[in-house]
């Protein structure tokens, strides 16, 4: 039986040349801050898969510590790195699955910002009825009770980590590079992450990073979701629901939800 030309290779010069002769690269991402360059191939059989490279020192750590996180955790909204290919003239690089939809927020090295813009991901994800959107938290919850069984703690979580498919109404996981097991002490003054998402603690070190950590980037990201702006002041759920989100997001990780299950549990009461 011939080799899967990319779940069967081991090994390749370089990433790009290689995938142009096993199909067709339809899409490329690089432009991206993470220091990775992705790619979107077509291959002769009409399989599309994702396949990202480390171009840095640091991506490259990133993937490593990516790679062992997928070893670790399965979920069906997790996108999952199927296979490592050694990269003789850099990597490595990791191959996923393709999924349809759009990342609600795709920051590169030359542009940031436009979340407002109507004809943007994220203000087009906010302007659905309510409905799909608490469909979309649920999964998001849902993936990290997998992610906290086994013994991983969010870090970098944000809306760039969201990919919707607006036709199927469905949202994925991707880009969990940074998630690593807890709990944890910081041993750098910052974790890596969107300012908007990250608790206290993570700008603090010597501070422990565990669930609670994990809780409040999760509170975050509702609060973000479920609003029809990006100002905080356009609430889309119930008082209720709001009252689960600021719980959960406390400065003081003491004043938090205890875990994820915790959070999950008060938030589904919240929506019955």
């Amino acid at each position: 039986m011939t080799a899967h030309p990319l779940l069967g290779a081991t090994e390749v010069a370089r990433t790009e040349p290689y995938l142009r002769t096993v199909g067709e690269v339809f899409r490329a991402f690089r432009d991206q801050d993470s220091g990775c360059v992705s790619y979107g191939v077509r291959l002769t059989n009409g399989e599309r898969w994702f396949v990202k490279e480390a171009t840095t020192a640091a991506a490259r750590h990133s993937l490593d510590r990516a790679w062992t996180f997928h070893r670790a955790v399965r979920h069906p909204a997790i996108v999952p790195q199927l296979h490592r290919l050694a990269v003789r003239a850099g990597g490595p690089a990791v191959v996923m699955p393709w999924h349809a939809g759009e990342v609600l927020y795709h920051p590169t090295l030359h542009r940031h910002g436009g979340r407002t813009h109507p004809d943007h991901p994220l203000a087009r994800f906010r302007a659905q009825p309510v409905a799909p959107v608490l469909r979309a938290v649920d999964r998001i919850l849902d993936a990290h009770l997998a992610v906290e069984a086994a013994g991983f703690v969010a870090v970098d979580l944000y809306d760039g980590a969201f990919l919707y498919d607006f036709d199927a109404g469905d949202l994925r996981l991707i880009d969990l590079d940074e998630y690593r097991p807890g709990p944890f002490t910081l041993e750098a003054d910052r974790l890596p992450g969107s300012r908007r998402f990250m608790a206290p603690e993570e700008s603090q070190r010597g501070s422990r990073i565990d669930t609670r950590t994990t809780v409040h980037a999760l509170g975050r990201a509702i609060r973000l979701l479920l609003d029809a702006g990006d100002e905080e002041r356009a609430w889309r759920g119930t008082a209720e629901q709001l009252a689960v989100v600021q719980r959960a997001a406390r400065a003081d990780p003491g004043e938090r939800f205890t875990d994820v299950g915790e959070l999950a549990v008060a938030w589904r009461r919240s929506v019955c």
